[in-house]
């Protein structure tokens, strides 16, 4: 699977550098005005980049295996520190959220490494089980046990965005395992009351939902981001406007340089910009599916299946609401927006994906 892990680098690499320019053209005014240096963002991501490199080849050089014997211990610790960072003086709140752990220069988010926790945790219970995934009460309850509890805590903080990611990640490894669909749809019927409050009883939630069916009704109000997002993606037409001549990013669209960075590409790079992304995209979701296809153990195959089940949608989602066919939700664009622990962990998983190929190489 040489070729493979080639190919899966390489668009990666693709991807972070385009990332590392694009977070210092969209951020660049932004970070003058506000921090007075304009590298500010840019240095920071930088930073980043080196702490996920090196947290990466550390993955690659051992064995993906030896995550087994501490998945329980990951979930645990994850469980917890979702539970630390909703305490006043102990979790970093901005904006109404309670999402993060400040660390000195660092801002580190438990969410993030709830991803990987959960994952490697997931795959380690179907790789155990694999005649308990039928079985309702042995392999549907306790996994939704602990997605349930995970996702409570995320939403907590609040971060609906993250936990429906989760929980989508953790349904899908459990379909592809073999697990009964009735229980999904099941799960489908006793999500409804939530969804009605989760969404429908929330103002600012309800009405990214009732914008994105038009946002130009409301265009100086919840609209406004969608907005500026379709003019970013109409005035770069198909070749954009020139790189760092965007107009968008000049204080119209919010978020630029974290969430809605794909429409500053879109108006700098054009549709040719916007569109070779979203083939990267494609090409790593495929050449992802190729690993998982070709690897032979339970655990690593599930591992492949999640991480590449958790970035690809995640680059959906975040594609689908810069061009408005999604409601807003905060996401990144894994390996281009501007963003600490959830470029470090995608990263990382990255190299986790990697590693399992390496390994099935040798043996």
């Amino acid at each position: 699977m040489r070729e493979l892990r080639i190919s899966i680098a390489t668009i990666c690499l693709a991807l972070i550098c385009l990332g590392v320019i694009m977070v210092f053209s969209t951020s660049g005014i932004y970070a003058l005005q506000g921090q007075g240096d304009s590298f500010y963002y840019l240095k920071r991501h930088l930073i980043f980049l080196i702490l996920g490199f090196a947290a990466a080849c550390g993955i690659m050089a051992a064995d993906y295996r030896d995550l087994r014997k501490i998945a329980k211990p990951m979930m645990v610790i994850t469980i917890i520190l979702l539970v630390l960072v909703l305490i006043p003086h102990i979790g970093k709140s901005s904006y109404g959220a309670r999402r993060w752990f400040k660390l000195g220069f660092f801002n580190f988010q438990p969410t993030e490494f709830a991803k990987i926790a959960m994952i490697v945790y997931v795959a380690d219970f179907l790789a155990r089980k694999p005649y308990d995934i039928k079985s309702f009460r042995r392999g549907f309850v306790p996994l939704m046990i602990a997605l349930g509890l995970t996702c409570v805590l995320i939403l907590k903080q609040p971060d609906l965005g993250s936990a429906f990611l989760i929980g989508i990640t953790v349904l899908a490894m459990f379909f592809i395992a073999g697990g009964q669909i009735g229980y999904l749809g099941l799960l489908g019927l006793m999500a409804i009351p939530g969804f009605y409050f989760l969404v429908v009883q929330v103002p600012y939630r309800w009405a990214r939902i009732a914008t994105f069916l038009d946002p130009w009704q409301d265009r100086q109000g919840a609209g406004f981001q969608l907005t500026q997002s379709q003019i970013a993606f109409g005035s770069g037409g198909l070749f954009g406007v020139g790189l760092g001549h965007s107009i968008q990013k000049l204080f119209y669209l919010p978020a630029a340089h974290t969430d809605f960075v794909l429409s500053i590409i879109g108006e700098e790079m054009g549709f040719v910009g916007a569109f070779t992304v979203i083939l990267l995209f494609g090409f790593f979701i495929w050449q992802g599916a190729r690993v998982a296809k070709r690897t032979k153990d339970p655990f690593g195959y599930y591992l492949v299946c999640g991480i590449v089940i958790i970035i690809g949608l995640q680059a959906v989602i975040n594609i689908g609401v810069t061009i408005g066919a999604l409601p807003t939700k905060g996401l990144p664009l894994p390996f281009i927006s501007y963003g600490g622990s959830a470029l470090v962990v995608d990263m990382m998983l990255i190299g986790l994906l990697l590693n399992v190929s390496r390994i099935e190489d040798c043996t």
